[in-house]
């Protein structure tokens, strides 16, 4: 990457790098925290492994998804369409998006993109939080 693209893609160095790889880390971190938590209960209360399975195994999936659309990108051949990334995020495979999404530097600078993934990982905070510390009573009202 040259100096003018860093320059025009602020999330970048010069070396093709993420900037500020610590803080990144740090905030997947917090945000897997409640997932894993919640899915590991639910295994470890003997009722099922599929949650921290499919945690794991979606992240990959969608990871994967990105690399793939982001050569499809620069190769200017046919795309995943983002209903798909959206559809695996959903599935439990926002880690792996997130994660993608700042290794290849891709999806970032679309606002209306990143509004539905924002609101999938909400989504998976708020269910963890209900089945966790609610008793599963505030997704009953729905």
């Amino acid at each position: 990457m040259s100096d003018s693209s860093a320059r025009n893609n602020p999330g970048r160095k010069s070396g093709g790098e993420v900037q500020h790889p610590r803080l990144k880390l740090l905030v997947l971190a917090i945000l897997c925290a409640l997932p894993l938590y919640g899915s590991l209960m639910v295994w470890l209360r003997g009722v099922s492994v599929i949650p921290l399975a499919a945690y794991g195994v979606v992240s990959v999936v969608a990871f994967f998804l990105y690399w793939s659309d982001k050569r499809k990108a620069r190769a200017d051949t046919w795309r995943t369409p983002e209903n798909v990334l959206h559809a695996v995020e959903l599935a439990g495979g926002w880690p792996g998006a997130l994660l993608a999404q700042q290794v290849f530097r891709h999806k970032t600078r679309k606002l209306s993109f990143q509004l539905v993934f924002w609101l999938i990982v909400l989504m998976h905070q708020v269910f963890w939080i209900d089945q966790l510390f609610l008793g599963a009573n505030l997704l009953a009202l729905f």
